[in-house]
């Protein structure tokens, strides 16, 4: 699995599975039961691709939550950190590599910069709402 693929999954399942705690009687439920879907009855649909997911206040959210001083607005590393991702250099130069920089990889500020502008807005194209102040 990519990097990226890593960070938007980690952000759409945090966002997802938050709101929605799972109810005491889905575990006692019997199987056939959960198996036998009504006729008339839409399948369901993730929440992800229902409405886009605001990255701004889920991220807000998180960091609230995680009691860190994170800069995740403008560190690609803090980003990372924030949804469980492990920001070492080698992962780093693995997304600037998979996201198409054509820059010196080694950790350098532009590489860093240019990686959380990138994946702002690869998670823009996922769905995701990111305010125009994350993506320049």
């Amino acid at each position: 699995m990519s990097i990226f693929s890593m960070i938007r999954d980690a952000i759409w399942r945090k966002q997802t599975a938050a709101p929605q705690p799972a109810p005491a009687s889905a575990q006692s439920a019997p199987r056939p039961q959960a198996q036998q879907p009504h006729p008339q009855a839409p399948a369901p649909q993730p929440a992800a691709q229902a409405q886009p997911i605001d990255i701004e206040a889920h991220l807000e959210e998180l960091a609230r939550q995680g009691g860190q001083q994170l800069d995740w607005r403008h560190s690609i590393v803090d980003l990372m950190k924030l949804v469980g991702i492990d920001p070492s250099l080698h992962n780093r130069e693995d997304l600037a590599r998979e996201l198409g920089y054509g820059g010196a990889l080694g950790g350098s500020a532009e590489m860093n910069i240019w990686l959380h502008k990138a994946v702002m807005r690869e998670l823009e194209k996922s769905g995701g709402k990111v305010p125009a102040a994350l993506l320049d």
